[in-house]
C-alpha cells in the first residue's frame, strides 16, 4: 500500500506549469525573494468519534493509539505524507478529486449514490431546472446568428459535464433552430470520471448505445441528429466552447502576502456539529517552492498587491483556471503561435466567485450531503471547491489572444433575466397547470426559478456569475445576456 501511495503522490507532485492537467506547488509569496508556503499535513485528531468507528481504517498494526483514517484514500495520503513530508494543497485537492483509487469523481462514493441531486452532495443549476440549459442553448444560437450563421463546422464542448443534463437541455433547445442544429459537426465532453462518462452517454445517446475507445478518447452517437460525441480528458481544437459550474474542480493555491511574516494557516471555521473531524490540516512549509518566485510576478494584479495588501494576508491563485481561459481565447481569437485570420466561436463561463475584481481568499470548502464540512475530512467522499477569480480569467484570456474580448462577469440572476427566464417560466407554467398534479408542478417550476435568480445573501443569482469570451469586434456588439440584442 505504501509503495502505491508514494507512486500516486509522485504523480500528483510532478509536472510543468504549462500543462493543464498537472499541478504546481501552492502558497506562493508575493515578493521576489523566498516566501512561506502552505502545505497539507495530518491533523492532530488521532481517532474518529465513536459514531464513525465503523467507517474508519487504521494505520499500523491496530495497537491502541495508532492513527485511524476516515477513508482508504485518507490512509493512502497519510502514508505518503509520513514518508515524504507535507504535500502542496493543489496536490492534495487533485488526489481527493481524481485519484485512481478512491477519488471523489473516480469511484469513492457509496454504491447507489452519485454526487448530484438531493441524494448526493450538491445540486447544480442545470439540475435545478431545465430552463437553465435551455437559455444556455439560446445563448449559443444567438452567437451563431451574430457570427454569420455558418452552415457547417460548428463543434460544441462542455468541460466537466456532470450527468450530461446541461448538454441534453441545450441540444434539445437547439433542435428548434434547424439551421444551427444542422451546422453542428460534433460534440466533445471533457470528463475525467469513467462513471460520469457512462452516465452522460446513457442520457445523450441511450443506455443501449455502444461506446468505443480510440487514441482520442471514447466515442458514441448522440440521439440528436445522430451527432458523434467524443469524450476526452483534454480540450480539442473546437470553435465553440462551453464551461459550466462547478466542474472540473480547479486546484487552488494559497499565498501569504509577506515572506518575512509567518502567519498561521488560514483560519478555516471549525466543521459544524455532527460532522466528521478532519484527517489533515494546513501547515507552513519550511522552504519556498520554485513557483513562489514566478507566479506573483505573472500578473499586474498580483504585483500591485505588494503595496495594497497588508502583511499576512492570504490570497488564492489558480493557474489551472487561467490556463483554461487562455486556451479558450486562443481557439476563438488565435494566438501568436497559431494565428486565426477570422476569429470565431464563443465561450460561456458560469461559476461562483467575486465579480468585483477582488481576488478570492480562504474560500476553500468541503461539501458533503448538502452541508459545508471541513475540506480535510473524509478525503474522496467530500467534494472540494473554491471561488473563481473572474478578473484573472478575463486577464488571462485577453493576454492569450488579441483576437478576443471579454464581457462580464454579471450575476447569474441578471444573465438569466436578460435571457428571458421569466417568460420561459411562464410558458412552462401554462404547459403544466390544469393537468394531473398541476398545482404542485406549477409550484415546483416557480420554486426552481426563484432559486436560480435568488439575489439574497448566498443566493445562486448573486453568488454565481457569467462571463463571455467572444471574437474582438471593437465594442460594436455586446452579446445577449450581457446587455446586447439578438442579431438580425
Amino acid at each position: 500500500m505504501r509503495s502505491a501511495a508514494l507512486r500516486a503522490l509522485r504523480n500528483a507532485r510532478c509536472g510543468a506549469l504549462g500543462s493543464i492537467r498537472t499541478l504546481t506547488h501552492p502558497s506562493l509569496s508575493l515578493r521576489s525573494k523566498p516566501g512561506v508556503s502552505i502545505w497539507v499535513s495530518p491533523s492532530r485528531h488521532f481517532s474518529a468519534p465513536a459514531n464513525l468507528q465503523n467507517e474508519t481504517y487504521e494505520l499500523g498494526d491496530g495497537i491502541d493509539g495508532e492513527r485511524k483514517w476516515s477513508t482508504p484514500l485518507a490512509k493512502q495520503l497519510g502514508e505518503a505524507i509520513e514518508a515524504t513530508g507535507p504535500v502542496p494543497l493543489a496536490s492534495f485537492m487533485r488526489m481527493c478529486l481524481t485519484a485512481d483509487i478512491g477519488g471523489y469523481y473516480t469511484g469513492a462514493l457509496e454504491e447507489g449514490r452519485d454526487q448530484f441531486g438531493l441524494k448526493g452532495d450538491f445540486v447544480t443549476s442545470p439540475e435545478i431546472s431545465q430552463v437553465f440549459g435551455e437559455l444556455c442553448g439560446i445563448w449559443f444560437v444567438a452567437e451563431w446568428m451574430a457570427q454569420g450563421r455558418r452552415s457547417q463546422g460548428v463543434e460544441l464542448i462542455e468541460v466537466g459535464p456532470g450527468r450530461g443534463t446541461l448538454m441534453d437541455d441545450m441540444l434539445r433547445t437547439i433542435q428548434r433552430f434547424p439551421a444551427m442544429a444542422n451546422s453542428i459537426d460534433a460534440i466533445y465532453m471533457v470528463e475525467a470520471s469513467p462513471e460520469l462518462r457512462v452516465a452522460q452517454k446513457n442520457l445523450l445517446c441511450g443506455e443501449d448505445a455502444p461506446m468505443t475507445e480510440s487514441k482520442v478518447g471514447y466515442h458514441s452517437v448522440c440521439k440528436y441528429n445522430a451527432l458523434p460525441i467524443v469524450w476526452t480528458e483534454t480540450i480539442k481544437s473546437i470553435p465553440i466552447v462551453l464551461r459550466r459550474p462547478p466542474h472540473p474542480r480547479l486546484r487552488t493555491h494559497l499565498r501569504p502576502r509577506n515572506p518575512n511574516h509567518h502567519p498561521p494557516p488560514p483560519p478555516h471555521p471549525p466543521p459544524p456539529p455532527q460532522t466528521p473531524p478532519p484527517d489533515f490540516q494546513l501547515t507552513l512549509a519550511q522552504s519556498p517552492t520554485r513557483h513562489a518566485l514566478y507566479l506573483p510576478e505573472s500578473s499586474p494584479r498580483y504585483r500591485a498587491l505588494k503595496t495594497t495588501v497588508g502583511a499576512g494576508a492570504l490570497l488564492e491563485i489558480c493557474p489551472d483556471a487561467s490556463l483554461y481561459a487562455s486556451d479558450f481565447a486562443a481557439r476563438i481569437g488565435g494566438s501568436p503561435q497559431h494565428p486565426k485570420p477570422n476569429p470565431a466561436g464563443a465561450a460561456l463561463i458560469l461559476d461562483y466567485g467575486p465579480g468585483d475584481g477582488t481576488i478570492p481568499t480562504n474560500s476553500l470548502r468541503g461539501i458533503r450531503r448538502h452541508r459545508r464540512v471541513s475540506p480535510f475530512a473524509e478525503p474522496g467522499l467530500t467534494d472540494l471547491s473554491a471561488d473563481v477569480d473572474f478578473a484573472a480569467l478575463a486577464e488571462a484570456a485577453t493576454r492569450a489572444s488579441e483576437g478576443v474580448e471579454v464581457h462580464g462577469p454579471v450575476g447569474q440572476a441578471d444573465f438569466l433575466g436578460l435571457m428571458g427566464i421569466k417568460e420561459r417560466v411562464e410558458m412552462l407554467v401554462k404547459a403544466v397547470e390544469g393537468g394531473d398534479g398541476g398545482e404542485q408542478k406549477v409550484a415546483d417550476v416557480r420554486k426552481a426559478w426563484g432559486r436560480l435568480v435568488d439575489r439574497g445573501p448566498g443566493g445562486m443569482g448573486k453568488v454565481y456569475k457569467a462571463l463571455a469570451i467572444l471574437p474582438e469586434n471593437e465594442g460594436r456588439r455586446r452579446p445577449v445576456g450581457f446587455g446586447g440584442d439578438v442579431a438580425a
